[in-house]
């Protein structure tokens, strides 16, 4: 663990992934689309929607997300404002809650943006039924009510899965950050209780790039994943780079350290 936690930190310092990460995501739908448009992608499990990774992780992708953040962002900001700013106890407190509030900011955002997908698909959608011949033709205003009559739905359907993969995977490579200002003695409980929680949440966002990647590959048109990825990265900018960076806001994972001026200082 301690291991994979050093090669993990190295990987993320000085910011570099996170510079990168959007256009990989970018040039993940490009390439994914052509290869799905030009009929060069393998049968494989994954083409399946009921394959485990899909039904166990990405349909609850905020929540895995949501749940392992919350005491990493915890620990770790409650060690931070301790150790640089030398707050006592209720103040240090204080600034976990507002880190944390990042969290019901996300929340907010997965709910809001996944009901309006649901709600421009079933604006803009039509329903295919094999009724029987002389049973009044039935407008369907949902695509669950046309499942229900086991109907084929068709509307613009934007990709939630590149859009909370995206965010999600961010948000995470944002969170880690604090890792390069944070120090804790390696000897300590709190170093392995870090480490662990650092390294799930690595393993936690390789695996939605690599679901993103199976999106990109097997399912939607490339409109509905690019629409859904660029709606990601406007979600992960408009808070990380912009909103985040106001006094009234959940505040960043290092506040108050230019980014030329982070070390990487975890493990001493």
């Amino acid at each position: 663990m301690e291991r994979s936690g050093r090669g993990l930190r190295a990987a993320l310092a000085g910011g570099r992934l996170c510079r990168r990460l959007p256009w990989l995501l970018l040039a993940i739908v490009l390439l994914g689309s052509a290869l799905k448009d030009g009929d060069m992608v393998p049968e494989t499990p994954l083409r399946n929607k009921r394959n485990p990774l899909n039904l166990y992780f990405v349909k609850v992708a905020w929540a895995w997300t949501f749940w392992l953040l919350l005491p990493f962002m915890a620990v770790t900001t409650y060690q931070f404002a301790k150790a640089k700013f030398l707050y006592g106890a209720t103040k240090s407190f204080l600034m976990v809650l507002r880190r944390l509030s990042a969290l019901l900011v996300g929340t907010v955002i997965w709910y809001v943006c996944t009901g309006l997908f649901i709600y421009i698909e079933n604006l803009t959608g039509t329903c295919s039924t094999s009724g029987q011949p002389g049973q009044p033709h039935r407008v369907y205003a949902t695509k669950q009510e046309c499942h229900q009559d086991n109907g084929i739905w068709s509307g613009f359907d934007i990709s939630g899965h590149c859009f909370l993969l995206s965010y999600c995977t961010l948000m995470i490579v944002e969170e880690v950050a604090v890792l390069e200002g944070l120090s804790v003695d390696q000897n300590s409980k709190l170093h392995v209780v870090i480490n662990s929680l650092f390294v799930s949440l690595c393993f936690l966002s390789m695996i939605w790039v690599f679901m993103f990647l199976c999106t990109a590959i097997y399912f939607h048109d490339f409109s509905q994943k690019l629409l859904g990825v660029l709606i990601g990265l406007s979600a992960w900018y408009g808070t990380y780079r912009f909103w985040y960076l106001k006094p009234f806001s959940p505040g960043l994972p290092l506040p108050n350290i230019p980014l030329s001026s982070k070390k990487y200082s975890y493990s001493r």
